[in-house]
């Protein structure tokens, strides 16, 4: 009997230690790709939120782990985050930017420690050490912005001159000159025929960029040009680079008394199809906004980091337009869609990104 007690508990005994042994291979398994580094810029703006989750469960479905940081719109926070990610060893790092050119010693501690960087959505300025780059194609952004104003006012085609006002972005952020040129290219020979006038006169990037791409300083000058150029005409169109700046014009354009009838609100553009602008569309507010979706950027980053991590050929479609002021960026470059009333469902609700009720 005591040799039966004896026997069962060396079992159980190796199957214990067997067991040990398959969870350490597994958690082998798990750790063996390394963990990526994701630092996203902010989590005051739901895009930026929804990037890095698209990236934590996209790299995670390919057997890696992530330290996702974000920098709360502090540089020396998303300097300090990106160090500590190098110091614990991380196999790569993807980077949105606060601001562009203020990662070029950080990265040179990334590359001499063997640490690949891929830029996200915003181009990183100054540095050689910054391999590839996914972004959307950013000149189209604006253009896209510009191009629906005209086809809404029509100008040149019997009515006008129209009123209008031009905000830009982050001057620390690379993006926002690509949009803004892009949406001059199509105003600015309206802008020189008369057909548009800018009554305030601003018409430089430097004159109408939106530091932090901050709604409340949009805002704030929105109040203003209408108190100083608009208390006897109408303003019939804003050109508004995002989301959270339309807003902020909005609220000023609401406060000066427009919104009804005898004075109905202009068009006012956008970028990013967050929650609430889409939900200020569908109730006649904010006009049109440009949708980048944002689990396909994702993807493409997610792709180009796999690929050097692991020998793969990182998707490319733009040698020649991304230059950091050291280097060309390789870059993979997706399409933005305009969206207003008349199409968010099949864009927005159709693909899944909203739920009817969510926008509503």
């Amino acid at each position: 009997m005591r040799k039966v007690r004896w026997i069962g508990a060396l079992l159980v005994a190796l199957l214990a230690l067997a067991g040990c042994g398959r969870a350490d291979e597994s958690e082998s398994a798990d750790t063996a790709k390394g963990t990526i580094g994701i630092s996203m810029p902010t989590k005051s703006s739901e895009r930026w939120v929804a990037d890095g989750q698209n990236m934590v469960d996209q790299f995670e479905a390919l057997g890696y782990q992530t330290d996702l940081q974000y920098g709360d719109d502090v540089v020396q926070n998303q300097v300090s985050q990106i160090e500590n990610m190098i110091t614990k060893g991380v196999q790569l790092l993807v980077i949105a930017p606060i601001d562009g050119s203020s990662l070029t010693s950080t990265l040179q501690n990334a590359k001499a420690n063997n640490i690949p960087v891929i830029s996200y959505d915003r181009l990183i300025k100054g540095t050689p050490d910054v391999d590839y780059y996914a972004t959307f194609d950013n000149f189209k952004v604006g253009v896209l912005q510009a191009n629906y104003i005209v086809e809404q006012l029509k100008p040149g085609q019997g009515a006008g001159p129209f009123n209008i006002e031009l905000f830009a972005g982050s001057p620390d952020d690379n993006n926002s000159i690509y949009f803004f040129d892009g949406a001059m290219s199509v105003l600015a020979p309206h802008i020189d025929r008369g057909e548009f006038v800018v009554r305030s006169g601003q018409t430089n990037f430097d004159q109408v960029a939106t530091l932090r791409w901050d709604g409340g300083l949009a805002q704030s000058r929105m109040d203003n040009l209408l108190s100083q150029a608009y208390t006897t005409v109408p303003v019939h169109a804003v050109l508004s680079p995002y989301d959270g700046i339309s807003r902020g014009v909005i609220s000023a354009l609401k406060s000066a008394g427009y919104g009804n009838a005898a004075k109905p609100l202009p068009i006012v553009t956008g970028q990013d199809a967050e929650l609430a602008s889409v939900q200020s569309i569908v109730a006649g507010e904010q006009t049109q906004t440009v949708f980048k979706d944002t689990r396909e950027l994702a993807k493409a980053a997610v792709q180009e980091s796999d690929a050097v991590l692991t020998g793969g050929e990182p998707m490319v479609n733009d040698t020649e337009t991304y230059d950091n002021g050291v280097k060309v960026v390789p870059s993979y470059l997706l399409q933005p869609v305009s969206v207003d009333k008349s199409n968010y469902k099949q864009v927005l609700v159709d693909s899944g990104y909203y739920s009817e009720a969510q926008v509503q």
